[in-house]
């Protein structure tokens, strides 16, 4: 008897036996929800014991530096503040100097405080490896030290995990001077 004879006798009762299991066919099965994947989150840094300290957000869908950028500026949620996390840096509905006319039909006699935009306070741009911050305020020196390093790691981070490659991803933080500071995952130990 051949090799090729000998397999496919033992490959026919294989298929037999498994074909004929003794398991009963049954419907769909109602068991929770669909499937899913990966949560997407994103690490945004605050402050705790004047360090910087990253936390892990969930988010609805993958991030960039930008969206993360306005997720920091949202600030720590209570949970987190109760634990000794704060932001050196203005957040979204602070008094950052933005102003509407109270009437928009009427030329502006008075103006009402309205709810500020991350985007009122910083505009993040990304090319290749390099993420840059430009704020509103007239000097990024006008932010406290560890304010900019919140900025810098939490851009940082989030462009390395949208765009993972070898090359170091590099920040700058700039104010409407011009005056830059850089910084890159390096200055994010909380040592």
């Amino acid at each position: 008897m051949t090799a090729r004879r000998r397999a496919a006798l033992l490959v026919v009762p294989a298929l037999c036996g498994l074909a004929s299991c003794g398991i009963p066919a049954t419907g769909v099965v109602e068991a929770g929800g669909p499937a899913g994947g990966v949560v997407p989150t994103v690490r945004v840094y605050f402050v705790a014991d004047g360090k910087p300290a990253p936390v892990s957000r969930r988010v609805v869908t993958p991030i960039g530096a930008a969206s993360a950028v306005e997720v920091l500026l949202q600030g720590p949620t209570a949970e987190e503040q109760a634990v000794g996390l704060k932001s050196l840096l203005p957040l979204t509905g602070a008094d950052l100097p933005t102003a509407v006319p109270a009437d928009p039909d009427r030329p502006p006699a008075t103006e009402v405080p309205r709810a500020v935009e991350a985007t009122d306070f910083a505009k993040v741009t990304t090319r290749g490896h390099r993420v840059s911050i430009e704020l509103s305020l007239s000097s990024a020196g006008d932010l406290p030290d560890l304010a900019v390093t919140q900025l810098i790691c939490t851009a940082v981070e989030a462009h390395r995990v949208a765009g993972p490659g070898d090359e170091e991803v590099t920040a700058a933080v700039a104010g409407q001077d011009g005056r830059r500071i850089e910084g890159t995952a390096a200055r994010c130990t909380a040592e």
